[in-house]
């Protein structure tokens, strides 16, 4: 049973992460692609942390802990790039 649900939620953010990089390639504006790009790094996490629990590895939640802090800091950094014009002042 938990093998059904790891392959359907596998396959459910996949698909999310198809359909982020699509709104990443056709962002009308920067705060949309802001957004996807953000969204790409949940989806990621999400897949590091299935593959943790398919492995039964503990590597993996550590490394997705990682993902996370790096893809918080470079969207604020954007953000703030984006608003502002520049990083660090």
């Amino acid at each position: 049973m938990i093998h059904a649900a790891l392959i359907f939620a596998t396959a459910c953010f996949t698909l999310g992460l198809i359909l982020t990089v699509y709104r990443l390639a056709a962002g009308p504006n920067a705060a949309d692609r802001i957004l996807a790009l953000d969204t790409i790094v949940i989806n990621l996490i999400a897949l590091v942390v299935l593959y943790g629990i398919w492995t039964g590895s503990q590597t993996f939640f550590e490394a997705s802990m990682l993902i996370a802090m790096v893809g918080f800091v470079s969207t604020v950094a954007y953000c703030r790039f984006v608003l502002r014009g520049n990083i660090i002042e």
